[in-house]
């Protein structure tokens, strides 16, 4: 017995395994309710587990079901005149953000993707918000630097989010324009990863064996959209996020 059924069975005997359901389960809540989390929360904490160069493209393969996954329900709602853009420039970028994940130094790359997710935390805690317009020029900055970090990170999500909630949409669009830009630059993302050679049975085997985790736990929360008020569930996930993104800085 060689490849993928090996990988699966040392994968089911070891504590990482079950520790890092437990936050794919968190995960899976989070995106599910809110249209975003799933990169913010796995990628430092997979990171921690089994280092970037394998937490990443594990997480990228989750997160490009659980984007597909979603999808056909908020295409309708999405503002694509300024989604769309955004997520065209992030898809060209995302090729040279992961040449630095193939060849950055794993544990600085480790420590960045915490500070990173700390910062995003405290940001959203303190309810600071871009305040301008959002030409077409501004659209693909954006959507280059989110192409970059998800290319090195997994993370895309950070300046798309922090730029788009500061619009004037309802809840409703805000989440669904989130879903569509993460269902348009989880396809591309997987790419570079898989040239890299960095989609072995590894990484294959860990995405099998959570992804059921992930699926079965969005559509809760997409639920949960309609039941807990929006204040308890930001209070709780941002926090969870600033914990997150502590201990991947400090371990």
């Amino acid at each position: 017995m060689t490849g993928l059924p090996v990988e699966m069975a040392a994968l089911l005997g070891d504590w990482r395994f079950y520790a890092a359901a437990l936050i794919t389960a968190l995960a899976g809540l989070m995106r599910g309710y809110s249209g975003f989390g799933t990169a913010v929360l796995l990628a430092p904490a997979y990171s921690v587990l089994w280092g970037p160069r394998i937490g990443i493209p594990v997480m990228l393969l989750m997160e490009l079901a659980v984007s597909l996954q979603l999808l056909p329900k908020a295409f309708g709602d999405a503002n694509r005149r300024v989604i769309l853009p955004i997520g065209a420039a992030a898809c060209l970028a995302t090729p040279v953000g992961a040449f630095i994940l193939l060849t950055a130094d794993q544990d600085l790359l480790r420590r960045f993707i915490g500070g990173f997710v700390l910062v995003f935390g405290l940001l959203l805690m303190s309810g600071w918000r871009y305040n301008g317009s959002r030409p077409l020029p501004l659209n693909v900055a954006v959507g280059t630097l989110a192409g970059l970090l998800k290319g090195a990170t997994g993370m895309s999500g950070p300046p798309v989010i922090l730029y788009l909630l500061a619009g004037p949409e309802a809840a409703k669009q805000h989440r669904a324009n989130l879903i569509l830009f993460f269902a348009t630059i989880a396809v591309i993302s997987v790419i570079p990863p898989a040239i890299g050679g960095l989609m072995g049975w590894m990484v294959v085997a860990k995405a099998l064996v959570l992804l059921p985790v992930l699926l079965c736990c969005v559509p809760i929360g997409a639920r949960l959209f309609h039941v807990i008020p929006d204040r308890w569930y930001r209070r709780a996930a941002l926090t969870f996020l600033v914990i997150t993104g502590s201990i991947t800085l400090l371990i």
